[in-house]
């Protein structure tokens, strides 16, 4: 089954730009998949506005997120794995939707269930 939280980062995003506010990432920039500017890093995370004026070519996949945006006035390609998002919020209002650390990891599969070794039997009930 394919993972909710890119469904969820998605429609949240278009909910903020439809109410003409900001969308902001909280990433995990400890994640060692994730392409990020290193000089604004803090605490091991990053906020990263995705406004449509602020950023390019803006992909916000099942898998990744990806654009491209300035920092300090130097071009950079942004890349962030789905699993290192920790929130999407509106700038001014801090409305959106903080995601679980354990939501973070990558889904696995449920184990399988054993399936019991014996017969099942019938008996009269009286």
């Amino acid at each position: 089954m394919t993972p909710l939280k890119p469904y969820l980062i998605r429609s949240i995003y278009e909910w903020i730009i439809d109410n003409n506010l900001t969308p902001h990432l909280l990433v995990d920039a400890n994640n060692p998949k994730a392409i990020l500017p290193t000089d604004f890093i803090e605490d091991g995370k990053i906020v990263l506005n995705i406004r449509p004026e602020a950023i390019q070519g803006l992909n916000l996949g099942n898998e990744e997120i990806e654009f491209n945006a300035r920092f300090s006035g130097k071009p950079m390609h942004i890349a962030t794995p789905i699993n290192a998002v920790l929130a999407i919020y509106a700038k001014e209002n801090g409305k959106g939707m903080i995601f679980d650390q354990e939501e973070t990891e990558e889904d696995e599969p449920p184990p399988p269930t054993k399936k019991p070794t014996s017969k099942p039997t019938l008996r009269i009930v009286k």
